[in-house]
């Protein structure tokens, strides 16, 4: 696996077959070669850009191995989120996962005009990503929406832009969890299709650098990649050690797609509507809590050591600098042991929070039917 200052996401089988160290490996022998467990980084300055590890995405583009989330979750509102931007770019962060359902991106953008203007950062410094919510994928909406986040947000180009559910049922903002569409359906990919073609469009227009998927599963991605003119790059789904999702993981990599995680502490601010009284909280999965007594930190950073080291890229959020100071910092440092990612690895409890009941469709049997459960794509 090539080294240097990066963890790389190998692609595809043939790179898979070919490396022989996982991505923790890389991760590890970086942190002790390169870092030689020097300690932390002083919190009052902002991160070296060389001491940040990074994957690669498909065509071999490197890229933060964490970003910066900025769904508010009900509960925080654009001024907040787009100052905690501002703040964290300030910091080091250079990955910026937004989206147009989030209500927020004009005042990203504002955000993002000032630090350019203050030269604190240049364009190609920052890779951005948005995407194109569920009433937008009819024809022509796609290339409307994907201008409009490109207008909010002040710029002339996005890095990598989504698909952000594979249907177009959607819910208005800050709904009730038993809330229904009337008009909801369920997955097609012929539907599917003629919203990726939309999305391939935007790349061959240059507004858009890479385009991605998210929410799939393995009989939906069975389903539309091999009609794909342009694979996607990255895969954004929910990861946490409570909810691992082995099958889908492996095989985002097996075919060369970069997994990135939302979630990745286990959503604690999530909205009332995505709680039920059996989900876990990855803090206290047993070996979670384990590491991080060991290393006298919270368990949410033992969370995102383990998304880096396991080779996805995790993108918490937070508006509270010394948090997402912290979560960039313990990247760079203590990794966990190959012990310790093999007990977190055993701690999947195959919790699912974000269920996405809201999208059901008449004669759904429950939100179980989203994700294909039984293997096949419910009609």
């Amino acid at each position: 696996m090539a080294m240097g200052s990066s963890c790389v996401f190998a692609q595809g089988k043939e790179a898979g077959r070919a490396e022989k160290r996982d991505v923790h490996e890389a991760c590890r022998d970086w942190f002790q070669r390169d870092m030689g467990f020097r300690g932390g980084i002083d919190m009052a300055n902002e991160i070296e850009q060389g001491r940040i590890p990074t994957v690669t995405l498909r065509g071999g583009e490197r890229v933060p191995c964490l970003g910066l989330g900025t769904f508010g979750s009900d509960k925080y509102g654009p001024e907040e989120i787009a100052e905690a931007v501002y703040g964290a770019v300030r910091y080091g962060y250079r990955f910026i996962d937004c989206a147009a359902v989030y209500q927020n991106e004009d005042r990203i953008g504002q955000a993002l005009g000032r630090l350019f203007a203050e030269g604190a950062v240049e364009r190609r410094e920052l890779f951005i990503t948005s995407k194109v919510w569920n009433d937008m994928h009819g024809a022509g909406q796609v290339m409307a929406s994907c201008k409009k986040s490109l207008e909010d947000l002040g710029l002339d180009y996005l890095d990598l832009y989504f698909v952000h559910w594979p249907f177009p049922n959607y819910h208005a903002p800050g709904c009730a969890g038993d809330s229904r569409n009337p008009d909801s359906r369920p997955f097609s990919a012929e539907e599917f299709m003629a919203t990726w073609r939309q999305c391939e469009e935007l790349v061959d227009k240059g507004l858009v650098r890479y385009i991605g998927m998210s929410n799939m599963t393995v009989p939906k991605l069975e389903a539309v990649l091999p009609l794909c003119r342009i694979q996607p790059a990255a895969l954004e789904m929910e990861l946490h050690p409570s909810f691992q999702q082995p099958e889908l993981f492996a095989y985002a990599r097996e075919h060369g797609i970069l997994p990135i995680g939302y979630c990745p502490i286990g959503s604690p601010s999530r909205p009332e509507r995505d709680r039920t009284a059996q989900d876990v909280a990855d803090g206290e999965l047993p070996a979670v809590a384990r590491a991080a007594k060991a290393r006298g930190v919270h368990p949410a950073l033992i969370c995102l050591k383990w998304a880096v080291q396991r080779g996805q890229v995790p993108i918490p959020f937070s508006v509270k600098p010394d948090q997402y100071e912290t979560n960039l910092r313990c990247a760079t440092e203590d990794p966990l042991t190959e012990e310790e990612m093999e007990a977190i690895a055993g701690e999947d409890r195959n919790c699912r929070l974000i269920k996405g009941q809201v999208f059901l469709w008449e004669g759904a049997r429950g939100w179980e039917d989203l994700w294909d459960m039984e293997g096949l794509v419910l009609k």
